[in-house]
């Protein structure tokens, strides 16, 4: 009696590869919709700035989920005395409002916004941690069936 041995290894290791693949990009997009459904919207800008990039890697791969605009973090974590560790400024700022408008002799238009705001600072939206919060498990899963 003959026994043939047949090495499936490579084909086995390209289709989980593949599978991984499909799976980054999946979840990626999956995170980067959930993440924009939880952001706040005043002008649109942070919540349309958050993309995903798939980074391959031969045993495996990365997904990054993020934003490349400084108000992002302010959104995840908060700024002053409602960041979310604590550690934020206490007390308050002023800071100049861009919508302001004078005349020419450098008053104030009768009609237009303040000069300045005052704030104790952003409390923290969270839309990332949330985002992966409510699509874990879901991701958990869908990566099981892939596999």
């Amino acid at each position: 009696m003959s026994v043939e041995f047949t090495d499936n290894s490579m084909k086995v290791k390209q289709a989980l590869q593949s599978g991984v693949s499909a799976f980054l990009r999946e979840a990626g997009g999956e995170l980067q919709a959930q993440i924009i459904r939880n952001s706040r919207t005043d002008t649109g800008q942070t919540k349309g700035s958050y993309q995903y990039k798939v980074q391959e890697e031969s045993d495996g791969g990365t997904v990054y989920v993020g934003s490349d605009m400084q108000n992002a973090i302010w959104e995840e974590f908060g700024t002053g005395e409602y960041a979310l560790h604590g550690d934020g400024r206490k007390g308050g700022w002023v800071y100049p409002n861009p919508k302001a408008r004078y005349n020419k002799d450098g008053k104030l238009r009768k009609n237009s916004k303040p000069p300045f705001y005052f704030t104790l600072g952003k409390k923290p939206n969270r839309p990332m941690h949330k985002a992966f919060i409510i699509c874990k498990e879901r991701l958990k899963r869908r990566l099981s069936n892939i596999l």
